[in-house]
Parts: C-alpha cells; sequence; structure tokens
C-alpha cells in the first residue's frame, strides 16, 4: 500500500462520438461489425479462474435478422450457479482487503480501454446482438457505460472520505466495508451500460459478485468479461453464470451468505425475489439482511400544458417513444396533450413517422432496428391488433413483419379513455399512446397522470408558461424520479441525471450516484481513545 493520501482522476462524461460519413469511428465501427457477423462466437461462462463450456449450447441470433446466428453459449444449471457463489466467497477476502484505490484501478483501466480499443467491438456485439443503431449503442454501450466507471470511482472516494467528528482526545473513524457475502446481480437486455454496472458497482466496493445476464444479452456479455479481464479483474470477483434464470435466482436466493441483489429488469420479478427473500429473512436463513435494489418498470409519461412548443414536442414523442424501438426503461409510453393542441402536433409527428426508416442496424440509415425477440414481437404485435379492433381506439401509425427480423413500425394511438390499459400498462416496444383532454381539464388531467399508471420512473412536461411549469414540479412531485421539463423522458447522464424511480418502478437507489454505492457497504465505526479513564466514578457522585 502507498503512503499517499491518493486522489482519483476527476471524472468527466465522455463525449458522444457522432458516427457521421466520413469519420474515422464511422469507418472502424462499419469494420469491426464486418469482422464480428462473420463469426461465430464460443461464449462459455466465467466461473473463478476457469472458462466453463457445459457443451449444452444455445444459438444467438441478431434480432434484425433473426436467422443469422452470432454465436452459441454454454447453458449452466444451478451446480454451476453453486460453484459460481463458492468462487466469488473464495475471492471475498483479498478483494475486500485490497485498498480501495486499487480496485478502483481496475475500473478506471476498464474506462480506458473501452474508449479506445474497446469501444468497437462493445458496440458491434451490442448493435448485432441487441439491434441498437450506432447512436443507440454508442450512448449506451460506449458513453454511458465509460461514465459509470469513472464516476463510481469519484462517488467511492467521496463516501471514503466522508469522517465523523473527533473531539480531543477521541479518534472517530468510519469504515465501509463489503457486505458479508456475496452480490448477485440480475441485468437486463436492453442496456450493455447497465449490464456491466449492476456487477461491477458492487465490485467496486469491495463485494464478490455472481452475475447473471439476459439471454437475449449473452453476447455483449461475453465481450464484457473480456474487457474486464484485461482491466486486470482477479478471477473470481465477478463471476458470469448463464441458464435459466429461475435455477440461478432460486439456487442464490437460497444461501445462507446471500448479501445482496442488484437488479433491473420487470416488477413482477423483482416483487417475486422481494417476496422469497422476505420468506427467507422470516426463516432465518441469511447471515445478515440483505440488501435488494432494483430498477423495474415503467410507463412513462410526455405530459403537454397548451403553452407547450409543438415542434419540441413532436420530436420528444419520435425521440422519446421510438428510440431503440421503445425498449428502454424510460421510453415515453403515454402522453397527454389539450385538444387545442393536437391536430397541429399530429400534424408534426405524423409526417415525421412517415420518415422513419425500420431495418437492419448496420445500414445507417435506419432509425429503429428490431424488437429483441419473437416473444416481444408476438406480446406488442397482438397488442396493436386488439387496439386496431377496439372501438375506444384510433391508431394513427402502425405497422409489423418478422420475416427477416422482428420489425414494428413506430405506432402511435389515441384513445379518448383515460382509464385505458395502454395508458396502464407497461408494453416495452415502440407503441405511444395518446390521451387528449379538454383544455379546461386541465387539472383533472395532471391527476390522471399522476394516478393512471403504478408505476413512476420517468415523466416529461411541455410548457413555455413558467407558472404552469412550477405547478406541475408539484401536482406530479411522485409521478417520477427522473423528470424532464421541454425534453423528452430518456437519456439520462452519469453524473448529471442520478437514474432511478419509485412506486412499482423500483427502489429509487439511483444509478450512476453514491446513493447506490452506498447500498453496497456495510459502516463500521471505530473509536479510539487516547487516555481513557481510570476511575469508574462520576463527578456528580460527589
Amino acid at each position: 500500500m502507498l503512503s499517499a493520501r491518493l486522489q482519483a482522476p476527476p471524472a468527466i462524461n465522455e463525449p458522444v462520438l457522432s458516427y457521421a460519413p466520413g469519420t474515422p469511428e464511422r469507418a472502424a465501427l462499419i469494420t469491426t461489425l464486418a469482422s464480428l457477423a462473420g463469426t461465430e462466437v464460443d461464449v462459455p461462462m466465467f466461473i473463478g479462474a476457469k472458462e466453463v463450456r457445459t457443451g449444452h449450447t444455445v444459438p444467438m441470433h441478431a434480432p434484425h435478422d433473426h436467422a443469422h446466428v452470432l454465436g452459441h453459449w454454454h447453458k449452466g444449471t444451478a451446480h454451476h450457479v453453486g460453484q459460481a457463489i463458492d468462487a466469488a466467497l473464495a475471492a471475498r477476502r483479498d478483494w475486500a482487503a485490497m485498498p480501495w484505490q486499487a480496485r478502483a484501478a481496475v475500473f478506471l483501466k476498464a474506462a480506458d480501454l473501452l474508449t479506445t480499443k474497446h469501444r468497437q467491438l462493445l458496440n458491434a456485439s451490442t448493435m448485432l446482438g441487441q439491434s441498437k443503431t450506432a447512436h443507440q449503442a454508442e450512448i449506451d454501450a460506449a458513453c454511458e457505460l465509460i461514465d459509470f466507471w469513472r464516476f463510481n470511482v469519484a462517488f467511492a472516494e467521496k463516501l471514503y472520505s466522508d469522517q465523523p467528528v473527533s473531539p480531543p482526545g477521541v479518534w472517530n473513524q468510519l469504515e465501509l466495508r463489503p457486505l458479508e457475502g456475496f452480490v448477485l446481480a440480475v441485468t437486463p437486455f436492453n442496456f450493455t451500460s447497465i449490464a456491466a454496472n449492476l456487477p461491477t458497482a458492487p465490485a467496486l466496493m469491495g463485494n464478490t459478485v455472481v452475475w447473471k445476464p439476459s439471454i437475449n444479452a449473452t453476447y455483449s456479455a461475453h465481450f464484457i468479461m473480456g474487457l474486464l479481464r484485461e482491466a486486470g479483474l482477479p478471477d473470481g470477483v465477478i463471476n458470469m453464470v448463464l441458464g435459466d434464470p429461475a435455477d440461478t435466482v432460486d439456487t442464490a436466493l437460497a444461501h445462507p451468505a446471500f448479501a445482496g441483489l442488484h437488479f433491473t429488469g420487470s416488477t413482477e420479478v423483482f416483487q417475486g425475489l422481494w417476496a422469497k427473500v422476505g420468506a427467507n429473512v422470516a426463516a432465518n436463513r441469511y447471515r445478515t439482511y440483505p440488501r435488494l435494489v432494483g430498477e423495474t418498470g415503467g410507463k412513462d409519461f410526455i405530459f403537454a400544458h397548451r403553452s407547450a412548443d409543438l415542434d419540441a414536442l413532436a420530436v420528444a414523442i419520435v425521440r422519446g417513444g421510438y428510440e431503440f424501438q421503445g425498449q428502454k426503461c424510460s421510453a415515453a409510453s403515454r402522453v397527454y396533450v389539450p385538444i387545442s393542441c393536437w391536430k397541429p402536433l399530429v400534424e408534426r409527428v405524423l409526417p415525421m413517422l412517415a420518415e422513419v426508416r425500420v431495418g437492419d442496424v448496420r445500414d445507417f440509415s435506419n432509425f429503429m432496428g428490431a424488437v429483441i425477440d419473437q416473444r416481444a414481437y408476438d406480446r406488442l404485435t397482438g397488442r396493436i391488433k386488439m387496439a386496431q379492433h377496439d372501438p375506444r381506439c384510433e391508431v394513427l401509425h402502425t405497422g409489423f413483419d418478422d420475416r427477416t427480423g422482428y420489425f414494428i413500425e413506430p405506432t402511435l394511438v389515441r384513445t379518448d379513455d383515460p382509464s385505458h390499459a395502454l395508458l396502464r400498462d407497461e408494453l416495452f416496444g415502440p407503441v405511444v399512446t395518446a390521451y387528449t383532454y379538454e383544455d379546461e381539464d386541465y387539472e383533472a388531467a395532471l391527476r390522471l397522470c399522476d394516478e393512471a399508471s403504478p408505476y413512476a420512473l420517468t415523466g416529461a412536461f411541455f410548457a413555455r408558461d413558467r407558472g404552469a411549469i412550477e405547478h406541475a414540479l408539484g401536482a406530479l412531485r411522485d409521478t417520477a424520479g427522473n423528470f424532464y421539463i421541454n425534453d423528452k423522458p430518456t437519456g439520462a447522464v452519469v453524473g448529471q441525471q442520478p437514474f432511478g424511480g419509485a412506486r412499482a418502478s423500483g427502489t429509487n437507489d439511483k444509478a450512476g450516484s453514491a446513493m447506490n454505492l452506498l447500498r453496497w457497504a456495510s459502516a463500521r465505526t471505530i473509536k479510539e481513545t487516547f487516555v481513557p479513564p481510570t476511575a469508574w466514578r462520576y463527578p456528580f457522585m460527589g
């Protein structure tokens, strides 16, 4: 250990590259896409020092070209999850004892590797495996993940440096210990940055992790593990297991050393996991109370006041609702518009939707790719077909085709029913439903926005009138953990807009902030008295 008070490099947000024609990053990405598309990747599990291959392989397909096999991943069982837990517990002592700056150096190096030599590799794998456009991959797999790794170090430094007051004769110290056990990270398909942050944020704080990525993101997860290994992450600190989610979760949650869950996924699944943990707590199964951190569903809104800038509002609907096929927890999926604004708004939105191109993300002129798999395609098109035959709905724009890829056109629906399921239920796809309210019913519409859905993740309010903005900040205070004024409800930036929501949207522990990191530490207060008393009587007893 260095005898110095070390200071981490300052964290700055990674600049977003444009990939415009003629740029070097565009040429490099096209080359990498061609290289990856022409090679089938073999994806093992990573358990301790071993790459585990079971021989029971599952193909990985490109959603926008579902006949194209990108490679195969090796399916594990509950037995392999047990091995991963053992590996995490075996690595825990040495990793926790390492100075925090040494742990931080691993992730700072990972950030620099991603900034340089791994950037197009992770971007291309995200494009091919998750059907993100070049821009969506860049802001996710490159910039946001780099930001997570750099800013988490800066946040950790502040947490470790925050110490209690020490009066004369006493030295009080506060130690942030890792949790007593292992952390289970369960990650989604839709953000490569989330998939990497959920296991690495606890690891930075000294925890060891069992990581279960989504089966629809095993392709990019493989390259994340390669990057972390190159950055010097010791064996056993993060163990990646692949297989049935129920096997992984049930095995991990049943273990006495289960100490925490870092989760992003559906509300229903998280609620089920919470119930299982509660039952195990009641049965005295655990060594300690586990920490449960979850970011779950959303039914994110855009609310327009009659003074809204309609040009800006129209762009927010198109970008906020349809980028990455609406497969974002933060994507706009319900819009509240005054009757007086509806016709001129639609006259702006529909021509944009007519120009939106949907197709293979390797064609950079496409604004949207494919939804993630056949199950998502069937679920979403089923809801669209129901809306087409629902007299309460007017489907203004849609289209779908799964012959070569799971393509769904940007779908815009209007309804007169404020309690319609399309305004309540999370769809997780490119479907936006608008409710038009009478201008004089503005206050009632605000209450509808607050009460129509159980979620509270993101929301946006559009108005020129400053009084209306201030009023909405109060009326919609509990509707969103991330609230946007005159902007789309997507695109939170690490260090600028810490992300998370409450109600049915999760525990609001704000990924990309010190609040999240603190959840992965268990504090110990240490008091040292330099000259302790040697008599037991107090002065008042005289």
